[in-house]
């Protein structure tokens, strides 16, 4: 498909002269079998200075984090869990479990310890019953919001290994538990019809196809990053998905390669015919959205986008105390007043290259994406 030409993203392009940013805090280190992947942020609808970050930690469970990056809780992901991305909707905490292929939710209280509380109905089924679940073609990235006509909580869930995305509801239960109905799904491509009249697929493992993971919902739009294609953005409402539109495409979009079974990697196979995007190198991850900005994590290089009037890059460095950022996954944003530390808002970003493991950084919003 076409990329789409919309206002957030079709002003001149311009790499960026300021100052690259630094965290300001980061969390504690996680190492094996913990393995820090995705943030969120919630908000404390009364005492900022409360709010709770939230990361998951695949094998290792969910974290919970106050605004000094120091780890208030973390909930284990039980036998067979893998909690792969992680939002907030109202005093929700909504995690994709990939070993369950299921939607888990925690209701997030920060006047009891612990802050975090298991509401998930046990009787809540799988996202994609369709296959097995030693197959791991499941639950994978989650983006959670509210249907800006109805007020509906619902959940965008992408397929591991597949380009299906899923759209759920969030139900009250009796109880206080929380459990999900299917809504709609769609397949988005897995090949991509060329300028030059040739058709293309992104070269991937054999057997699996080109996943989507970073997603954020901002209404009734869904945005999502196809990791070895480009940014998607998806109208979505109670009825189901929109009209598909490819927003930017990864640099290596188009170009020929196959899967080399020696190296267990892919390789070249041909010359660059330059359909690719300027910004993104595969994957492209973790989205999010403020001040009408798209903020993405270009994982291939360690560079971050950041698409508005003036898109430009950066990367995240290491500053006073704390590291730099390094083949980061997933992200979060919020705008609001978080105390003094975080008085124009905070971004959250996984850090996948911190010695001997992985975790979170947290950066001023004001220092990557100004009002």
């Amino acid at each position: 498909m076409a990329a789409a030409a919309l206002v957030l993203l079709t002003a001149s392009p311009a790499h960026a002269s300021a100052k690259d940013p630094s965290p300001v805090l980061q969390t504690q280190t996680f190492a094996e079998p913990a393995d820090a992947d995705d943030p969120a942020i919630w908000v404390h609808p009364r005492d900022p200075g409360r709010s709770i970050v939230l990361g998951t930690l695949k094998e290792g469970g969910l974290a919970a984090f106050d605004l000094n990056a120091r780890t208030l809780q973390i909930v284990p992901a039980g036998p067979g869990g893998r909690f792969n991305n992680v939002d907030v909707v109202g005093d929700l905490a909504v995690v994709s479990d990939r070993g369950q292929d299921r939607v888990r939710v925690y209701r997030i209280d920060p006047a009891h310890t612990p802050v975090l509380r298991d509401v998930t109905d046990p009787a809540a089924g799988r996202v994609f019953p369709e296959s097995d679940v030693d197959e791991q073609r499941t639950a994978y990235g989650l983006a959670a919001g509210r249907d800006p006509k109805t007020g509906t909580r619902w959940v965008a869930v992408t397929r591991r290994h597949e380009t299906r995305v899923a759209l759920l509801q969030l139900v009250d239960r009796p109880g206080g538990m929380v459990g999900t109905a299917p809504l709609a799904t769609i397949d988005l491509p897995s090949s991509f019809r060329l300028p030059d009249g040739t058709t293309w697929s992104p070269c991937e493992e054999p057997g699996e196809g080109p996943q989507l993971e970073g997603s954020v919902l901002d209404g009734g739009v869904l945005y999502t990053a196809q990791e070895d294609v480009g940014i998607w953005r998806i109208p979505v409402s109670t009825r189901g998905f929109g009209r598909p539109e490819l927003l930017d495409r990864v640099r290596s979009y188009g170009v020929p390669a196959r899967w080399d079974a020696a190296t267990e990697e892919c390789v070249a196979d041909g010359p660059d015919p330059g359909f690719g995007g300027k910004w993104l190198e595969a994957d492209a991850e973790g989205l999010a959205l403020a001040h009408g900005k798209l903020f993405a994590s270009s994982q291939g290089d360690s560079r971050f986008v950041v698409y508005g009037p003036r898109t430009r890059d950066l990367r995240i460095v290491a500053g006073r105390g704390t590291d730099s950022v390094e083949h980061s996954d997933g992200s979060a944003i919020s705008t609001a007043y978080l105390g003094r530390r975080f008085p124009h808002g905070l971004l959250v970003v996984h850090d996948g290259e911190r010695d001997p493991g992985t975790g979170f950084a947290f950066v001023r919003l004001e220092d990557v994406i100004p009002r």
